[in-house]
């Protein structure tokens, strides 16, 4: 059954993602329909058994790119954000994808912490929102490249860009995002640390996993910081927010792709 609402979900994605602009109406709809199938697939996938779930590398994928897909349409009821629908909807298409090849493991969840939910829930929220930011930052550099450009080039990505915000509203939203996801992202780390004394009898678990994570909230920290005591913008605030985000790509998909593809190993 999950087979289904993937490959249908995917479907949906990648005509979205060719749709002109002028079918607006028609692309509100069909993403909505493809998130609602993408999100039922990705709970039966995950939450499909009874007292387990299984995660991987690609579920973690997965549910991050399904709210991005739901944050682009909230977002584009206010904003026109539809060059970011020319960047979310193929990667949510691969990203869905990936998780029929690689279903990732079943983990029990016979005597785990009943918090052990919420910290997997609270981590997944992080990543996403933080992951919806990155491609906000990536549509801002597009956007700031065209207007320095000074061009009007007719390409896959013009139009759109074209009919984007202005700069200042389009980094107003970003940093929205950021604070958002540095929150979660705090709140995953400090739950992280409670389980990891529960489990491991130590504070904290110096793996490749927390190592990353931690890298990565110095990076926001220090962007948030900067942006709030030294009014950092630009090209500097977009730097700061693909390298967190690639170190926490780095934590959270990357270690799971190398456990579970190039090691074959279970969750860890």
């Amino acid at each position: 059954m999950q087979t289904s609402l993937l490959f249908a979900a995917i479907a949906l994605y990648l005509l979205c993602a060719v749709l002109p602009s002028r079918r607006a109406v028609l692309i509100s709809g069909l993403t909505a329909a493809a998130w609602l199938l993408h999100g039922a697939g990705l709970w039966s996938e995950v939450a499909g058994g009874a007292g387990t779930i299984r995660i991987g590398f690609a579920a973690m994928l997965s549910s991050a790119l399904w709210v991005s897909v739901g944050a682009y349409w909230i977002e584009n009821q206010n904003f026109s954000l539809d060059g970011m629908r020319r960047l979310v909807m193929p990667n949510a298409a691969l990203a869905a994808a990936l998780q029929l090849g690689f279903p990732g493991s079943v983990i029990p969840l016979e005597g785990k912490s009943p918090l052990f939910g919420w910290h997997i829930a609270i981590a997944t929220l992080a990543y996403s929102t933080l992951t919806v930011a990155a491609f906000h930052a990536v549509l801002m550099a597009l956007q700031e490249k065209r207007l320095h450009a000074g061009t009007d080039s007719k390409s896959f990505m013009s139009g759109p860009l074209d009919r984007l915000p202005a700069l200042l509203t389009m980094e107003k939203l970003l940093f929205r995002m950021i604070g958002i996801g540095f929150a979660l992202l705090s709140l995953t780390v400090l739950s992280g640390i409670v389980f990891s004394e529960q489990l491991f009898g130590q504070a904290l678990k110096w793996d490749h996993k927390s190592v990353f994570t931690l890298m990565s909230w110095v990076l926001f920290a220090a962007l948030l910081a900067g942006r709030r005591f030294r009014g950092w913008r630009g090209k500097t605030a977009l730097s700061f927010t693909l390298a967190g985000f690639a170190t926490l790509l780095l934590a959270y998909v990357g270690s799971r792709f190398v456990f579970e593809v190039v090691l074959h190993k279970g969750w860890a």
